[in-house]
């Protein structure tokens, strides 16, 4: 028998602790209360959650207790709410509904059918290494979002660090002394060997190696402050101060520079898969340049089952460029 939802009011007692306190509710009370309301007494709410009655007449004083006020009162032998019961069971549908959207939300990402991960990678890491991990992904796991955004290190990092992305993709170069945040987690996923773009019809071309000292007097084009930084860097270590013509962050710029005959580019290896003008063409350094491209994490991030499973397809596309 449902409950009068009419109460009566002379039943209700005063008590300084009334006002309901949703912080102090416990979720198993709230269901039974709601089950008593639903079956109309404490006896058919027993059957109907395979409890004992004195279980029910328990849990529903422990709950008054919390309230501060009677929830039930009889007129005759009819059970009916209180103001107060009147009031939680307005409330009681919306809180259990809510308890069971959080749990099924909490067990679809726990079980990596659903979750958002941002990623941050850099222009390179964005067209190779995101693309093949990001396919695998959505074929195996479609539920699982990534937001993709794109930023150089340093500052990609800073975002890391600031909670504006999930895992930062990142490069390091061995003869730099470059800073990484204390919090960082690094995970290592290949070295990328450097090399030097060159017009098709460059002398230099018909090498399979290129020196930097064979360019010393050649106009070059230089990438992103790090990039350009380390290029700097070599150029000292080879005895020369390089001609910089043009800087820019584009790697289709730069590629577009070098194809008009503009001067040569010294450019991430990755950079060579997605080459767009058949007017250029790449040649590794001798000796060998490479950098550290990693994948970076907050500590508690790496618990995350999303994060983490975006981490093994980033490792698994980088461990398969490496093996071609």
């Amino acid at each position: 028998m449902p409950l009068d939802p009419n109460p009566i009011r002379g039943d209700r007692r005063s008590s300084p602790n009334s006002a309901y306190d949703l912080g102090v509710f416990d979720s198993r009370h709230i269901r039974t209360f709601h089950a008593v309301v639903t079956a109309g007494s404490y006896t058919a709410a027993a059957r109907a959650l395979g409890y004992t009655q004195p279980a029910i007449t328990q849990q529903m004083k422990a709950l008054e207790r919390v309230v501060g006020s009677p929830l039930f009162t009889r007129a005759g032998r009819r059970m009916r709410l209180t103001e107060a019961g009147e009031a939680l069971a307005r409330h009681a549908e919306i809180i259990l509904a809510s308890l069971n959207d959080a749990q099924q939300q909490m067990s679809a990402l726990t079980r990596l059918r659903a979750g958002r991960v941002r990623v941050c990678a850099f222009p390179s890491a964005g067209a190779t290494l995101m693309p093949e991990a990001l396919a695998r992904l959505a074929a195996d796991h479609p539920g699982v979002r990534v937001e993709l955004q794109e930023g150089e290190p340093p500052d990609s990092l800073g975002r890391l660090v600031r909670g504006e992305c999930d895992i930062t993709l990142a490069f390091t170069y061995p003869g730099l002394h470059e800073h990484v945040p204390d919090e960082l987690v690094e995970i290592p996923l290949m070295e990328d060997q450097l090399t030097v773009l060159l017009p098709i019809g460059h002398p230099l071309a018909r090498r399979r190696a290129v020196k930097l000292t064979d360019l010393a007097d050649a106009r070059w084009i230089a990438g992103c402050l790090r990039c350009r930084t380390n290029f700097l860097h070599e150029c000292a270590e080879q005895g020369f101060a390089p001609d910089i013509a043009f800087t820019t962050d584009d790697n289709l710029v730069v590629q577009s520079l070098v194809a008009a005959g503009l001067g040569v580019a010294m450019m991430p290896g990755l950079v060579l898969s997605f080459l767009r003008h058949d007017k250029i063409t790449g040649r590794a350094l001798d000796p060998a340049c490479r950098r550290q491209v990693s994948a970076y994490v907050l500590r508690e991030h790496l618990r995350v089952p999303a994060t983490a499973l975006v981490l093994d397809e980033l490792r698994a596309a980088a461990a398969q460029r490496v093996g071609c």
